[in-house]
C-alpha cells in the first residue's frame, strides 16, 4: 500500500485552479490519472475556450457547487455529486457559488 499526503505533493494551476495528480499509471495505450482540483470563488476553467480530453474524466464534487457547461448545456453540480464526461466532450466549469469547489478526478484512457 502507497500513502501519500495531499500537501506533500506539487501544486499546478493559475489564478482560477489548483490540481494535485495523486497518482498516474500508464500501461500501454491506456492510463489512469487521479487528482484533486480547487476551482475559485467567481472563476472559470479554463479561462478562455475549452477543456477537452482524450480519456474519460469521472469526479465527485467534495465542497461547494459548479456550473458544468458540456455539449452546449449547462448543468449545475454541487457537493455529493459524481459526474462522467466522455473523452472528446467539450466543458467549461464556473464557480458562481460562495465558496471554492474541491473535487477529485479520475482520468481513464
Amino acid at each position: 500500500m502507497e500513502v501519500l499526503k495531499l500537501a506533500d505533493l506539487i501544486e499546478e494551476g493559475n489564478e482560477s485552479y489548483s490540481m494535485k495528480t495523486v497518482f498516474q499509471e500508464s500501461v500501454g495505450d491506456a492510463g489512469v490519472k487521479v487528482g484533486r482540483v480547487v476551482i475559485r470563488t467567481g472563476e472559470k476553467v479554463p479561462l478562455t475556450g475549452v477543456s477537452k480530453h482524450a480519456e474519460n474524466e469521472y469526479s465527485i464534487i467534495l465542497k461547494g457547487s459548479l456550473v458544468t457547461e458540456v455539449g452546449g448545456e449547462k448543468i449545475r453540480v454541487s457537493a455529493g455529486d459524481a459526474t462522467f464526461i466522455p473523452k472528446g466532450e467539450e466543458h467549461i466549469a464556473t464557480n458562481d457559488g460562495e465558496e471554492d469547489c474541491e473535487l477529485v478526478f479520475v482520468l481513464v484512457g
